[in-house]
């Protein structure tokens, strides 16, 4: 099998990218999501510093898009949802939240989100809240009632996303035993040190879940900052010397361009969110992110490097569908 057709046939799952969180946005954007072959995507639909009244349009807005163009998009809950989204050559899409103040302190919001579509959550954006440690503060337990939130996660049938999480906070979630966690846009540690990457300690802990860490395209969290695709193939490299290529996904945490639409309220002190000292510049601007377009050279460069035919079907896609199927059926 070619890598064209190996690509072309594989589900290609990419568990986080983002778009502006404005209700104009227009999702036609993600064409290119499918044009490179992606079967499905997770987008953001807020953080932990975008207020309710933000956040709600945005949701309202992308799922009357996804229904209007349902000429190339689907909105996908379960894996059997998703197959059939690539059956019909349309992409999948599901939405997720970064961080867990929108959730006001009340664990019945999850469910409420579940049913608005949010599909897979993490508590703390990078700092630190009610919930839990974020991964640039203070590394803090996780509170009692961040424990009463991720039992609430794991009742609706959401992923529970440890990304951007503090290492403490992330440790004690796995330590529940609720079940399986994804790091849904994270790369080890040991190739890029930056504490929104992950110890060995964390990546290990998410494969006896039963989960998966999946490798992100952020320039920043890579060897190469220019986020060519090697890097990434590194990356991938080493969790799968680690924890096996049945534990190992994509994520290319792609922003698409806003057009000038403003997506983060106006008084966000970047500083706090991206701290200077942590080696940021403006906040993520200027950070140089893989593409939807080198989603084939990641198929092609992994049959390269000897991984087999049914190795990388795990990884494009198949863990991640399988982890869903565990969750929600």
């Amino acid at each position: 099998m070619t890598p064209a057709e190996l690509h072309d046939s594989a589900i290609l799952w990419d568990a986080h990218s983002c778009v502006p969180l404005h209700p104009d946005f227009d999702l036609a954007a993600l064409e290119r999501h499918r044009r490179a072959g992606a079967d499905f995507v997770s987008i953001n639909v807020g953080m932990d510093m975008n207020p309710l009244d933000q956040i709600l349009p945005v949701i309202a807005s992308f799922r009357e898009q996804i229904e209007r163009r349902s000429d190339f998009l689907r909105f996908a809950s379960t894996a059997g949802e998703v197959r059939r989204a690539k059956r019909e050559g349309k992409l999948a899409v599901a939405f997720d939240l970064e961080g867990g103040v929108p959730l006001c302190g009340r664990p019945e919001m999850v469910r409420l989100f579940f049913d608005l579509g949010v599909r897979q959550i993490h508590l703390a954006y990078n700092r630190n809240n009610e919930l839990g440690g974020g991964c640039y503060d203070e590394d803090v337990p996780l509170t009692a009632l961040g424990r009463r939130i991720v039992e609430a996660v794991y009742r609706a049938g959401m992923l529970m996303d440890l990304s951007h999480t503090g290492h403490r906070t992330s440790l004690d979630i796995m330590a529940m035993g609720l079940g399986p966690v994804v790091f849904s846009h994270a790369n080890p540690r040991a190739i890029r040190d930056d504490r929104r990457n992950l110890t060995e300690a964390q990546i290990e802990g998410c494969a006896r879940t039963g989960g998966v860490v999946c490798v992100t395209g952020v320039g920043r969290f890579l060897a190469d900052p220019e986020a060519r695709s090697p890097a990434i193939l590194d990356c991938i490299d080493h969790l799968v010397a680690r924890i096996g290529p049945e534990h190992v996904g994509i994520s290319l945490d792609y922003e698409y361009p806003g057009g000038g639409l403003r997506d983060l309220p106006e008084d966000v002190d970047r500083t706090y969110w991206w701290p200077p000292e942590e080696g940021y510049r403006d906040g993520i601007s200027g950070i140089r992110l893989a593409t939807p377009e080198q989603l084939p050279e990641i198929t092609e460069g992994l049959l390269a490097r000897g991984y087999g035919e049914a190795e990388i079907r795990r990884i494009l896609g198949e863990n991640m569908l399988d982890l869903v199927r565990r969750i929600r059926g």
